[in-house]
């Protein structure tokens, strides 16, 4: 164990400070630990902010009226000066038989226990200190030498730490992604080790990690340790079955180097759309055969959505990227006319002509090309100017509605009506300068004449 003074940390908001000066005030150790320690000592900012102590809940809430405690961890929510910090009651950890959560969480009484049962040792470290004293940096597991290295190493045996709750690996493989840093190789082969018990972990802690992976300045740095450690073939099957898949592109070896290249093109503050680049080729696998990959775009979406669907993202999510991906093997050419544009944008809907757009310039780089290959440059130009006029692209642009028909052409509603607006929707976007109340019922009885 390390345990030194030293300076007050540069990043420390002051309401953190006064949050652990009011702990230790009031007659409680109080630290700052975990991630919040960790990416202050990197020069980094803290999504959050965690501190712990040996105070219970309920005298945490008497020192901070107004906190929030709702969780049977210990953690109390405090707001101060806009900033939230999750303050913990010293915690044990006991053995996980689903290695998801542990069997039971009781209340510790030192520092020493606290951190004893943390993941990684950059994650185990601790500042501050009892009531009395100089705060102090408490490091029992080499976690700033392991810092100063960029080496991501368990705490004590990490099999026993993966079997107590298996996303501990996966979270690994983010740290390692999103820090730019190694994992120790004993802890790295006890992820190959124990990869399978990944399968024990709910959809949503999966996504969580996977968001935040690919959040990374490089993701293909995380997805190839997936790939590399067996974890990709438990929590995503279907992309790990790309690896030695022929692509057929230039410089590009197999399928999923395609793929992490195509990831990695996408802006990182894009998330959905790097989602959609992971799965945009997910299809296919199970549809390569004679050297060819068969309406891959389709059995694509469907996969993107049942994976998708069964880590448990939002809906509206799952529906946007499988939409992306049945869409993105479109092929432009400068001869289009802007009736071939607007019919573009109608079939993938203005909101995510921009995305579909950006997937394919990524999938570019990701096959050897230049980004605006195929002539992307001008399709965007193009679209953006129909987007600009306010096109009509659907039913609700129309010069008229249902109502409109039934009372001039003593339609009833129904399946026939419906048919008629999109006939007269798709007339418009061919030609807009229809798109005036008298000329639609004009070509509205034309068409009903045509059907006979």
């Amino acid at each position: 164990m390390t345990t030194d003074t030293g300076p007050l940390l540069p990043a420390l908001p002051a309401a953190v400070r006064s949050l652990l000066d009011d702990l230790r005030g009031a007659g409680q150790a109080a630290y700052l630990v975990g991630g919040s320690l960790r990416d202050s000592l990197l020069g980094r900012v803290p999504s959050d902010w965690d501190l712990t102590t040996d105070a219970r809940p309920e005298r945490i809430q008497a020192i901070f009226p107004g906190s929030l405690y709702e969780n049977r961890f210990g953690t109390v929510v405090v707001r101060r000066d806009g900033v939230a910090c999750e303050i913990t009651t010293f915690r044990r950890d006991f053995a996980s038989p689903d290695h998801r959560h542990p069997e039971r969480v009781e209340f510790g009484e030192t520092i020493d226990e606290d951190l004893a049962r943390r993941d990684f040792t950059v994650n185990a470290m601790a500042w501050g200190g009892p009531p009395a004293g100089e705060p102090a940096f408490v490091d029992m597991f080499g976690g700033r030498a392991d810092l100063e290295r960029r080496l991501l190493r368990a705490v004590g045996d990490p099999d026993a730490r993966f079997e107590e709750d298996a996303l501990r690996m996966v979270r690994a493989v983010r740290l390692a992604a999103t820090l730019g840093f190694a994992i120790e190789a004993a802890t790295l082969a006890a992820i190959g080790r124990n990869a399978a018990l990944a399968r024990f972990l709910s959809g949503e802690r999966i996504a969580a990690e996977l968001e935040r992976l690919l959040a990374a300045p490089a993701p293909s740095a995380g997805l190839r340790l997936l790939g590399e450690t067996g974890l990709l073939a438990v929590i995503a099957p279907e992309l790990a079955r790309q690896p030695g898949i022929p692509q057929g592109k230039k410089g590009v070896s197999d399928l999923w180097e395609h793929t992490l290249r195509t990831v990695d093109a996408v802006p990182a503050g894009r998330r959905s759309l790097r989602l959609a680049a992971l799965v945009h080729d997910i299809g296919k696998p199970s549809t390569f055969a004679d050297g060819h990959f068969h309406h891959h775009d389709v059995e694509g979406a469907r996969l993107a959505a049942e994976w998708l669907g069964a880590l448990h993202f939002p809906r509206a999510v799952v529906e946007r990227v499988a939409h992306l991906v049945r869409h993105h093997m479109f092929a432009y050419e400068p001869r289009w006319t802007d009736a071939s544009v607007r019919r573009l944008i109608r079939r993938v809907g203005p909101a995510a002509v921009e995305d579909l757009i950006a997937l394919r310039e990524a999938d570019n780089v990701g096959s050897g090309l230049a980004p605006d290959a195929g002539h992307l440059a001008e399709l965007r130009a193009r679209c953006a100017g129909q987007l600009a006029a306010r096109v009509a692209l659907g039913r609700g642009d129309l010069a008229l509605d249902g109502h409109d028909l039934m009372a001039a052409l003593d339609l009833e509603p129904g399946p026939r009506l419906g048919w008629l607006l999109d006939a007269l929707t798709e007339r418009v976007v061919a030609e807009p300068a229809l798109n005036e109340r008298e000329r639609l019922l004009e070509t509205a009885r034309a068409i009903l004449a045509e059907e006979g």
